[in-house]
């Protein structure tokens, strides 16, 4: 019987938040195209700078309500996976691209730049979560690393697994915070909600794949972190995403 509440008390909670992340995206995406339309009248202008600050912290208020409602999809096994046969290569280079226009957006940090070599990669998979994975790890990687630094993106194949590696030259991973690295409600550092990595890793492993991060090797005088996934290069079938607890 216990049990039972405890489980309506759940569902109700997951509900709630689920109708509260829709009720909030409804009025972000008018907030964003608005804002942006003034902006581009407004160039060179006092108030542009205000504009930059209300239009970052509503693209940051719109990822929030994107992770929430992904997390709920997953914990309540409603997260489908399209399967798809796709080139990496593609979808790295367009999630450098798209970063690379946000950075030059009234961002503060100057000359980061991003190494990447392409090469051909065909995985099988759903291409829109894998895209999202990356875009997680590159924002991340430039979000902890300092001006002018270089985020390199690497894949190497290795026993019929396509490794990616993204790189930054931050300070690194705690110590403390690498048990619980990817579950909810832990970053990279203290701050942030960490649903995000979260995330990454249920998708990835519905993917039959895995994430792990490593601390660079300062004894080559490499600081920062690098973040890896690797995905299989032809999967059978994709399992529905299932939550993963740590």
């Amino acid at each position: 019987m216990q049990y039972k509440k405890l489980k309506e008390a759940d569902e109700m909670k997951s509900e709630f938040i689920n109708i509260a992340a829709h009720e909030l995206r409804t009025p972000i995406q008018p907030i964003l195209s608005l804002v942006d339309l003034v902006r581009s009248d407004m160039q060179g202008s006092t108030h542009e700078e205000s504009l930059d600050i209300i239009l970052r912290n509503a693209k940051r208020l719109q990822r929030l309500t994107d992770n929430i409602l992904d997390v709920t999809k997953i914990e309540s096994r409603s997260l489908d996976l399209k399967q798809e046969h796709f080139n990496l290569k593609h979808v790295i280079t367009n999630t450098l691209n798209d970063t690379l226009v946000l950075t030059n957006k009234g961002n503060k940090k100057k000359n980061m730049r991003f190494y990447y070599q392409p090469q051909d990669s065909f995985v099988e998979g759903d291409e829109g979560r894998i895209s999202q994975v990356l875009h997680n790890l590159i924002n991340n990687a430039f979000k902890f690393s300092k001006e002018g630094s270089i985020i390199t993106v690497s894949t190497k194949l290795e026993d019929d697994n396509i490794i990616v590696g993204v790189k930054d030259n931050g300070q690194g991973i705690n110590p403390e915070i690498f048990p619980k690295l990817f579950s909810k409600f832990a970053s990279k550092s203290f701050s942030g909600t960490g649903l995000g990595l979260y995330i990454c890793k249920n998708i990835i492993e519905a993917h039959g794949g895995r994430i792990w991060a490593e601390n660079n090797n300062l004894i080559n005088g490499e600081r920062g972190a690098t973040f890896y996934f690797s995905l299989p290069v032809r999967t059978k079938y994709l399992r529905k995403v299932v939550p993963t607890y740590e």
